[in-house]
């Protein structure tokens, strides 16, 4: 079996509204077939029905999204009802999974054109509750939020790798030594990189606004931040800790997809493509200190590329948190910390979970064509333990 060159096409993303705010009377069924629908009118020398496989990560799956959202987004979106569609769960990385996932079944032949994405809406995930183990119980019962962390834990889980998010990325502080002061700098380049990209029209090009909603910018960047302003936010997981609401992402609604081919596919829909896709790797951590699932996933696919750091001409790191994205910096001492989310990361534009990693993969290879050549990556940490890479070229 040959093993084909998988391109991406196109790349398109909502702006991403924050939690409760302008994407949140959408429902996220919604929100991945506009991006699906927006990504075929962008190349109509394209029949629809050559879509093989639409592949969406959703991170909750427990509301609106919960029955199997990619063959939603299909139906929603007015394509064939010949094309079929699977979602992916790897939590924060489920985006990416699905673009990672997609170029495989490219690569092996089992499709020529397929499309990739994730969406959440964490406005919009319900509360749960469990069934009872048996009927007609008379106390009070329990909903769980499904927005965002663990519920429902199995008891059987250590208690060190429960934690809540926020303990984990201030484990990772503890174990760097990475200050309040550093975290704050690290989230005020973020929103200030971010601002200037929109700016400069650097996202002019991937956003498609969701249409009857007032939103064209990502609704969370706040561009008028500063370090005083930041220093004044109170520790959110521990009481003498570093990490806050201002240096940490936010909770946000959004989606994204891209187009992915072989080179039948390409000539099919008579495009040049943004880039190509050289290699991925996943690995995994203690789930305690998850942040730090990138380390290695980077590692090991820049290593099956053939590429080293100093290759990189942009990198997508997914800022969870900051003190989790300084604390992979530090073991990344080759890497120059300025190729690294030169348009701002996910504590300004914001971490729609199931919809990141697409963003980033979308992101990178728009950057990439914008360069005119080179190598880019992009990578997140995964909750419970994990870490997702994807080296892309041009």
């Amino acid at each position: 079996m040959s093993i084909r060159d998988v391109y991406i096409v196109d790349a398109v993303r909502t702006p991403v509204g924050k939690f409760a705010g302008a994407l949140s009377g959408v429902r996220p069924d919604d929100l991945a077939a506009h991006v699906v629908r927006s990504l075929v009118d962008r190349t109509p020398d394209l029949d629809p029905s050559r879509i093989d496989d639409v592949y969406f990560g959703d991170a909750n799956g427990a509301g609106e999204d919960n029955r199997d959202v990619a063959r939603m987004a299909v139906l929603l979106a007015g394509l064939p009802v010949s094309v079929p569609g699977v979602t992916v769960n790897r939590l924060c990385g489920s985006g990416l999974e699905a673009v990672i996932q997609a170029a495989r079944a490219v690569a092996v032949g089992d499709a020529s054109v397929a499309v990739a994405g994730g969406v959440e809406s964490m406005s919009r995930a319900p509360w749960v509750l469990q069934k009872p183990e048996r009927a007609f119980l008379a106390g009070h019962q329990q909903l769980h939020s499904t927005t965002l962390g663990w519920r429902m834990t199995n008891s059987r889980m250590p208690e060190e790798w429960t934690v809540p998010l926020g303990e984990g990325a201030e484990l990772i502080a503890d174990k760097h030594g990475i200050s309040r002061e550093q975290q704050d700098a690290f989230a005020l380049a973020s929103h200030g990189k971010a601002a200037a990209a929109w700016d400069a029209g650097h996202y002019d090009g991937e956003v498609v606004p969701y249409d009857g909603v007032d939103l064209v910018r990502d609704e969370c960047i706040r561009a008028e931040s500063s370090m005083e302003a930041l220093a004044r936010l109170k520790p959110a997981f521990r009481k003498d800790g570093t990490v806050t609401a201002g240096n940490a992402s936010p909770l946000n609604d959004g989606a994204a997809a891209l187009l992915l081919v072989d080179d039948e596919g390409l000539r099919a829909t008579g495009r040049e493509p943004l880039a190509r896709i050289r290699a991925s790797a996943v690995t995994g951590v203690e789930p305690q200190l998850f942040g730090l699932g990138p380390v290695e996933a980077v590692r090991r696919a820049l290593a099956k590329a053939g590429r080293e750091f100093a290759d990189l001409t942009t990198f997508e790191l997914n800022e969870a948190f900051a003190a989790q994205s300084l604390g992979c910096l530090a073991e990344w001492p080759e890497l120059d910390p300025a190729v690294v989310n030169p348009r701002g990361g996910a504590i300004a534009i914001g971490h729609p979970l199931g919809a990141s990693g697409a963003r980033l993969a979308g992101s990178v290879a728009h950057q990439l064509a914008a360069a005119g050549s080179g190598t880019g990556l992009a990578a997140l940490c995964i909750g419970v333990g994990q870490g997702l890479a994807l080296v892309l070229e041009r």
